[in-house]
Formats: C-alpha cells, structure tokens, sequence
C-alpha cells in the first residue's frame, strides 16, 4: 500500500490492493469456508440412459484439468481462486497483477505451507508466476494447460485469445448499465443506482451508464435522480440535450458534478464517481442500446411494469439481467457460489459468475457386458437401442 501511494497509483486501483477497507479480508477468509462447505462437485452422475440390457451410459462431472489464471492486482483473489481450484480438483497456474504481487507471495507461500502440511492436495497444484515473459511462454502450452482464465480488460483478454491455442474464458469489461423506466418507482430507482454506482466504482460490477426514459425527462423524478448521485459525488456525464436543460436547482449548487458526455462514455468502464446519462425513448429502445453497447456483463431495469421487465429480461443480451436491483448483486459469493473464480461474458461452457460448477466438465462412462456395434441397426446387425431414461442415482 505504501509503494502504491508512492508511485501516484489511482484512487481506483488503490481501492482494489487495500485489503484493510470494508471487512475485504474477512470476506476472502469466509469465502474460503464457504467453498469448503459446498458439495464435492467431482464425480456427480448427471446423466443415466440404458442403451440395451447390460449396456448402461452415464454422464459423470470430472475437473478440466490444468487452469492458467491472468487476473488483476485484487490481492483476494488468490484466496478465492485456490479455494475453487482445489475443491473443483483442479491444478492452478496464477498471475496477478505487478501491484499486488508482494502480497501474492505472502498468500501463496501461506496456501502452499498448508497444502503440503494439512492436506493430501499434490505439491504444486497451485503456483505462482510473476513475469508476462512467464505468461508468453504458457500459453504456448495447449499439451498442457486446458483452460486460461483471464481477468481484467477487454484489451487483456483479446490479447490472450489471439495469442494461444488454449480455450479461453474470457471476463471482459463491466459496462453495466440501468434503466430507469417510466413506470419506476423512483424511490427505488435512486437508492439503486447510487448503490450501483457507489457502493464500489472500481468493480466491473458497477453501474457505468444510466438510461433514463424521456417521458421522465424534466420532472421531480428526474431532478431527485440527478441531485442522488450529486449528492453521493458521482459525476453524471450528460449528452448535450440534457447538459442544456439542466434544471436550475441542480446548475446553480451542484455544476462540478455535471459534465457532457461524449460517444465514448457509452462504451467504457469509468471504474469511479463518473456515470454516462442519456433519455432514452421506450424499454425496446434501451434493449438495443444495451446489446450495442454493453460488454455482456450485467445490466438492469428499474420499473414497477411487469410486461416491460419481462421484455428486458428476455431481449439483454448479458451474462446477467436484474431487475429493481442493484448491478452490485453480481458475484459468486452473493449467488452462493461460495466465491468465483471470476464472472465470464462467453457464451460457452460457462457464463456470469464462474464458481466450481464453472470449473468442472464431463466425460461419458459406457458400462457393458461384450456388447459390440456390429449386433446393432446401423453398425452390421439387427438390435435396437432402448435409450431409457434412468435414475441418475443408478450407478
């Protein structure tokens, strides 16, 4: 913390090493014993079907092997992600941002002291690299990695697909947005996004645009919206139009907290007290903006209109749709997931927060008695497969 004070780091960034603030290291240890306590995930039959007398097929969760995890200088985050490597019976490969690594050593010489004298856990099923030289040369590994997670930007996990032939789960950016429908309760509305937004900007959970429908344009609602997060000294971003029209109440004691918004505020993560606003015309309308705009992540409607939240729940096209609910809700430890090992905008294997079901795959197990295809329709013979259903409890 010190070196990062020195060196002039963000008020965001040192947000995120600070493992003092907001009961953040009592978290990383609950979710620790969280992970503990959930059900082993290995080795759970979720599929049964007799294909014949004698010939049973079972679908059977197994882990995916070795994982490389590129994450950002969240010194927690080690915790959590051992925790599912090793539940999840995965080996673990970790790099964290440059930032934290002096606290990552600490962590990881901790977790491996432990491992070695408490556990049955192999030796070296979690290690710790430290270079992005190290990182270059495994992700040349595809004989020997199975799956890279990497967490932070856009531009970070571009990076890593284009340069690996690994499978990649990729967590980009966090531009949430919310919108606030004309039918909204406005006393919900405020409190949710001034949560969102506030309760802590540097997450890739928190809100980043606010959608406002125009029929609210210029009322008490509005007003009560703005001054909210001027209040919280959230710097709303405003496209022209609303920049121009700005109610008195608001120009003459809060101007600092209003500013105008450019393009590219629609398409960013602030990651701080700073919010893109723009009047949008109906919820159709913010559902296109939303899919055109947003990275996947999470996004939300405030209403009180159960035809027009249902609309949004159905059209976004995101990991995650809430709605009157705060984007914050986002998270592996508030899904009980127990924690995450980071939240995925892919649309494959896993998607939104990853926790240990996000960390194991399957096999088929086929169970026989000499049974050979060339006794079968299709194969040479003249039997026909029963594809019973049967209890997955059978094997």
């Amino acid at each position: 913390m010190d070196a990062a004070i020195k060196n002039g780091l963000s008020s965001a960034l040192i947000k995120r090493l600070d493992l003092s603030k907001n009961g953040k290291f009592d978290s990383m240890c609950e979710g620790v014993l969280d992970v503990a306590k959930l059900d082993d995930p290995l080795n759970k039959v979720t599929l049964a079907t007799k294909l014949d007398d004698g010939l049973n097929l079972y679908r059977l969760t197994c882990p995916v092997g070795v994982l490389l995890i590129i994450f950002e200088s969240r010194p927690e985050v080690i915790a959590n992600i051992t925790a599912l490597a090793i539940k999840s019976g995965n080996a673990a490969i970790l790099k964290g941002g440059k930032e934290s690594l002096e606290t990552f050593k600490v962590l990881a010489d901790v977790i491996n002291r432990i491992l070695a004298e408490e556990t049955k856990v192999p030796k070296n099923a979690i290690q710790l690299i430290s270079t992005r030289g190290e990182v270059s040369d495994l992700l040349k590994q595809d004989r020997y990695i199975d799956l890279v997670i990497p967490r932070g930007s856009n531009a970070l996990v571009r990076n890593i697909k284009d340069n690996t032939k690994i499978p990649v789960l990729g967590h980009a950016d966090g531009i949430c947005s919310i919108y606030i429908d004309e039918f909204a309760d406005i006393e919900k509305a405020t409190k949710i996004i001034v949560d969102a937004k506030t309760n802590y900007p540097a997450g890739c959970n928190a809100v980043e645009t606010l959608l406002i429908n125009e029929k609210l344009i210029g009322t008490e609602s509005y007003t009560t919206i703005l001054k909210a997060l001027a209040e919280a000294e959230v710097t709303s971003h405003l496209v022209p139009e609303l920049l121009k029209s700005l109610p008195k109440e608001l120009s003459s004691s809060y101007s600092k907290f209003f500013v105008e918004a450019t393009e590219a505020d629609f398409n960013k993560e602030f990651l701080s007290f700073d919010i893109a606003v723009k009047p949008i015309g109906s919820v159709t309308d913010a559902i296109i903006h939303i899919n055109q705009h947003s990275s996947k992540h999470t996004d939300a409607i405030i209403t009180e209109d159960k035809a027009n939240a249902e609309k949004f729940l159905q059209g976004i096209d995101s990991s995650g749709v809430y709605w009157n609910c705060s984007t914050r809700f986002a998270d592996g430890f508030r899904y009980g997931f127990g924690t995450e090992v980071g939240i995925s905008t892919n649309k494959i294997h896993a998607r939104g927060p990853v926790g240990l079901e996000g960390l194991v795959c399957y096999y088929y197990q086929m169970r026989g008695d000499g049974h050979v295809v060339g006794d079968y329709l299709g194969g040479g013979g003249t039997r026909v497969f029963k594809h019973e259903k049967l209890n997955i409890n059978h094997l």
